[in-house]
């Protein structure tokens, strides 16, 4: 059985680089994402995003069906966006541009079309990195370097089980959907697609019952262990910042400089191309 979003070892820049690196790339990449809506910003972000998920490596078998989810909760979100708000996009951008109208209330505009445009390339701004960061850092060497850098190795350990235990947590998912196809409810492709939504977020309760299981276990061990008994700890799996980690870092840094400067210098973080 194939795993999603665990790590893997392969030769590449990425993979070489250091936990805290690709920490830091990530907080800022996301941040910048957040704070602009630029198109031009994006369209940049986005096609940078998608070259590092190339130089990573990472195969469709990883990232596939979390990748289908997030589309779907994203066509549902941005659904959502235009039902409660039609007009978004005209109290940001100061125009209405008309385009059709679809329901009672509910006039697509091209303000509209624009703003949801940006909102759709925000989230694929930053889902590319999450993808890249979950399987190209080893939790081990991760929380060695997040205490390298001054962070407590509690919350560094914390994160790398969390890390650790998604491929553990994709195989309890595996082995309930297979039990409730047994039980006679489908969850297979020739099901209807929202029926197999419906199917599927049942599953939730009993792997969160079942997580919270294992989180017992875990801290119990750790806790027979004297986890937490002192304030530093040895690692097995520390890394030393190395030249293209300062150049990563140095990088990003100046990207979301100027990107920033770019979304900000006239005063608003919209890109208006209706004026």
């Amino acid at each position: 059985m194939s795993r999603v979003l665990s790590y893997e070892e392969k030769n590449t820049w990425i993979h070489r680089l250091c936990g805290v690196t690709k920490l830091i790339f990530f907080l800022l990449w996301s941040l910048t994402s957040m704070l602009t809506y630029d198109t031009r910003v994006l369209l940049v972000m986005l096609v940078l995003s998608i070259v590092i998920l190339r130089a990573s490596k990472t195969e469709w078998r990883q990232i596939g069906t979390v990748f289908k989810f997030i589309l779907f909760f994203l066509f549902i979100n941005l659904i959502a966006i235009y039902v409660l708000a039609p007009n978004q996009g005209t109290l940001i951008y100061g125009t209405d541009t008309y385009v059709c109208h679809l329901f009672k209330g509910h006039d697509l505009n091209q303000e509209m079309i624009f703003y949801e445009i940006n909102v759709f390339l925000k989230y694929m701004t930053v889902v590319p990195t999450v993808f890249i960061f979950l399987v190209t850092t080893n939790p081990s060497e991760f929380a060695a370097s997040m205490n390298r850098v001054g962070i407590s190795y509690k919350i560094g350990y914390a994160i790398a089980i969390s890390l650790r235990y998604i491929p553990d947590i994709q195989s309890d998912f595996v082995k309930i959907k297979n039990a409730q196809q047994a039980r006679g409810i489908e969850m297979a492709k020739k099901a209807p697609f929202f029926q197999r939504i419906k199917h599927i977020c049942a599953i939730l309760f009993p792997l969160v019952f079942s997580s919270m299981d294992r989180i017992d276990v875990v801290s119990n061990a750790m806790e027979l262990r004297g986890f937490g008994k002192h304030k530093k700890r040895t690692w097995y799996m520390g890394k030393a910042l190395k030249k293209s980690d300062y150049i990563v870092v140095a990088f990003v840094v100046l990207f979301s400089a100027v990107a920033l400067f770019v979304t900000f210098r006239d005063g608003s973080r919209f890109y208006n191309p209706f004026i």
